[in-house]
């Protein structure tokens, strides 16, 4: 008869190192949001030329959209979990300039990410990001407490992180598929600023 070791194996321990957010670097994850000279204005003629309209990305989705607010506090740069959405394509914006920082692993068609393509990118603040479909990612990391961050995703996939939706600590919805990497993989990833 086999019996269970008694001591858990420790974790993997995988750090990642925190780099710069750029258009270029973050280009297979999706489009950074933010003014880019390089797009022509439309050709809007209101207000005697005093706005300037430049489609810089195409949000698409197969719900209902919604933008709450999330007011973050700083924790520990450990990443548990990750997740992905298959029905939009969701963005996070600082309000207030606040530096937040990303971490995204491209969309696979596996049941967890694929650990050694997951990176993290500082974002200064300025600009925002919004991802392709099936990115896989971790909500941001805040560097300063009481960080707003708007983010406009489906209804569906705030709903499936309703408390009811959440089970041994995943959560499986409509439009939400977030995988705990701990218990899945024995896996702690630490970030490194």
């Amino acid at each position: 008869m086999a019996t269970a070791p008694s001591i858990a194996a420790e974790p993997q321990q995988v750090s990642i190192q925190v780099k710069t957010a750029t258009v270029e670097a973050l280009a297979p994850y999706g489009i950074v949001l933010g003014y880019d000279p390089s797009v022509a204005p439309m050709p809007i003629d209101f207000y005697d030329g005093a706005a300037k309209v430049r489609r810089v990305a195409d949000f698409k989705s197969q719900g209902d959209i919604e933008m709450p607010i999330v007011t973050v506090q700083r924790r520990a740069l450990h990443v548990r979990w990750m997740e992905r959405h298959f029905k939009h394509t969701q963005a996070f914006i600082s309000l207030g300039s606040k530096p937040f920082i990303g971490v995204f692993a491209p969309a696979n068609d596996k049941e967890v990410p694929d650990l050694d393509k997951i990176e993290a990118f500082l974002f200064d603040g300025t600009a925002g990001f919004m991802m392709h479909i099936g990115t896989w990612h971790d909500f941001p990391f805040v560097l300063l407490d009481d960080t707003n961050l708007l983010v406009i995703l489906t209804k569906a996939a705030t709903d499936g992180l309703v408390r009811d939706n959440v089970i041994q600590d995943e959560a499986i919805g409509e439009d939400l598929d977030k995988k705990d990497l701990l218990a899945r993989l024995n896996v702690r990833i630490s970030l490194v600023l």
